[in-house]
């Protein structure tokens, strides 16, 4: 096999690596109120967030009890494991800095009549995924179907 084909095996193969990890890469969801997330894997490491209950976040890495997370913005941090949860939740991350709001569908299509608005960065209670849409549930009582492409999370 020629070098340029060995680089190009190689590469392929760390893109479909890379692609593999992304796509099974672990979320968990907030669980409490006013949770800080820190600069460090400790509670001495300065507070640089604070989220509310239910935001997705994705698991970037372990450390003792904490663990490092991304949320929907890409901001990082670590949090005690004790505070997240397995439990599904989206956030709308569609239409940011507008004034503009997400349509709540009592179906999953846009034939279907509008039950709810939502705004950017609010969070829902996954309930159900399909073909592109999702069935959330805020904790106002709104249930409804979201386009799966205007949120982020599990």
């Amino acid at each position: 096999m020629s070098s340029r084909a060995k680089i190009l095996v190689y590469s392929l193969t760390m893109v479909l690596i890379f692609m593999v990890s992304h796509v099974q890469a672990e979320m968990l969801s907030i669980n409490g109120d006013k949770v800080n997330i820190r600069s460090g894997p400790g509670s001495k490491y300065r507070v640089k967030y604070e989220y509310g209950q239910g935001l997705p976040l994705r698991v970037l890495s372990r450390k003792g009890q904490w663990v490092k997370v991304q949320d929907f913005e890409n901001d990082t941090g670590w949090v005690h494991r004790d505070l997240l949860k397995k439990r599904g939740h989206m956030v709308i991350k569609a239409l940011r800095n507008k004034n503009k709001t997400v349509n709540i569908r009592s179906g999953p299509g846009t034939n279907y009549r509008i039950v709810g608005k939502a705004y950017y960065g609010v969070v829902f209670r996954t309930v159900k995924q399909t073909k592109g849409w999702v069935k959330v549930r805020h904790k106002s009582g709104v249930e409804g179907w979201i386009k799966r492409s205007l949120v982020w999370g599990f």
